[in-house]
């Protein structure tokens, strides 16, 4: 049959300790109003801001305060365009960038967010190529600074969509792991098994290739290897420096091939709770794997059974480990991670049945390894053990 694949990503990628230095020489040519988008706490962009007004840049700032929303993307916009700005800035979480990406792909098109929104939209294409952007993420988790969409909330549908285009990967990605070492503990934990869900979703994925398996058993190795250390020392600038990677790593995978049930749910679940994403996809890991495995196993799948044997050997640093291996290994990063029950954040048996049905729906579950039932997503859900 021969190898065949399709792989795009970020047009340059600038990886390393202190490159953030470098914003300033990677604008020249893009424009000089500069549309800089921060999260909650503007002042840690501070300098960033002094760097490029002393290089003759203009800067007009945009903060987002929590995972992005409709309203909250169109009012970017609609300031972009106001401002006349000619290039766009990413400093933040996956949230951050996400917004700056819509932002920056909506500016120079016609009409208004919907028009161009998955699933809860008219999902018309892009016509205008983007502004110019350059992504810098502070959090090692979404790998949204080499991605193609943006998860955008809509709180009138209850739902996480995408905005996607493959004009919309970032024109450059700054990746300094030094941004990261502010991280709080728990935001290490969920960020990093948000980036673990990538690598290991993209991997047993029905789409998966030998490329992005490379890819994805490095940054499974890097996890397996630094997330607990990161979360119990968040000053190892080591173990800070692989999340970094494997985050990176998980997104150019995801930009490429789809992702599975985990994910699958995770959206529908996020428009419906004020979960966090990573916290969603850590609690859930566990359980699509047990219930993928058996499936996989009665349907003698024996293709995908060897790959999540070998994510539990990656994971665990056995070489003997089998698939069983992995899912004890993914619950027990839960408990030291202290992820908390999905319970506390609302969810409840009573909203089972039409999680379900908007996963079936999600765009992430296409890539799952094997077709599930009704019957066997309702096992999934009651493995979160979920109190009510």
């Amino acid at each position: 049959m021969g190898i065949n694949f399709e792989f795009a990503t970020a047009t340059q990628v600038v990886f390393g300790n202190g490159t953030v230095s470098k914003i300033p020489q990677l604008l020249q040519g893009m424009g000089h109003n500069v549309f800089l988008v921060t999260g909650k706490n503007p002042d840690r962009a501070k300098f960033l801001t002094e760097n490029l007004e002393a290089e003759g840049f203009s800067v007009i700032h945009f903060r987002i305060e929590k995972e992005p929303d409709t309203e909250m993307i169109s009012k970017g916009v609609n300031l972009a365009r106001e401002k006349d700005c000619d290039a766009v800035l990413g400093f933040g979480g996956g949230s951050v960038i996400d917004s700056a990406k819509a932002i920056a792909a909506l500016a120079p098109n016609k009409g208004d967010l919907l028009d161009y929104l998955e699933v809860i939209g008219k999902g018309k294409k892009l016509e205008e190529k983007p502004l110019p952007f350059i992504a810098i993420p502070t959090t090692a988790g979404t790998g949204a600074e080499v991605t193609k969409n943006s998860v955008i909330h809509s709180p009138e549908h209850h739902v996480k969509v995408s905005l996607r285009s493959p004009l919309m990967f970032p024109d450059v990605a700054v990746v300094d792991p030094e941004l990261t070492l502010s991280m709080p503990p728990e935001i290490s934990a969920t960020t990093g098994m948000d980036a673990l869900t990538h690598l290991l979703e993209t991997f047993v994925s029905n789409q998966a290739n030998p490329f992005i398996d490379m890819l994805c058993r490095e940054g499974m190795h890097r996890i397996s290897v630094s997330l607990k250390k990161v979360y119990e020392n968040g000053d190892d600038l080591k173990a800070r420096q692989d999340m970094a990677f494997a985050a990176m790593l998980g997104g150019m995978a995801l930009a490429n091939v789809k992702l599975g049930a985990v994910h699958g749910f995770a959206g529908p679940m996020g428009g419906m709770f004020p979960v966090p994403h990573g916290a969603v996809c850590a609690a859930l890991l566990p359980a699509v794997m047990e219930v993928n495995i058996k499936a996989l196993e009665e349907q003698n799948q024996n293709q995908w059974l060897e790959k999540y044997n070998e994510v539990a050997r990656i994971l665990t640093g056995n070489s003997k480990a089998i698939a069983a291996d992995g899912i004890q290994w993914a619950k027990n990063m839960v408990d030291v991670l202290k992820i908390p029950n999905l319970s506390t954040f609302g969810l409840s048996v009573s909203d089972f049945p039409i999680l379900i049905e908007k996963a079936k729906n999600a765009s992430s579950m296409k890539g799952n390894p094997v077709l599930l039932s009704d019957e066997q997503l309702m096992k999934v859900l009651w493995k979160l053990n979920i109190q009510n």
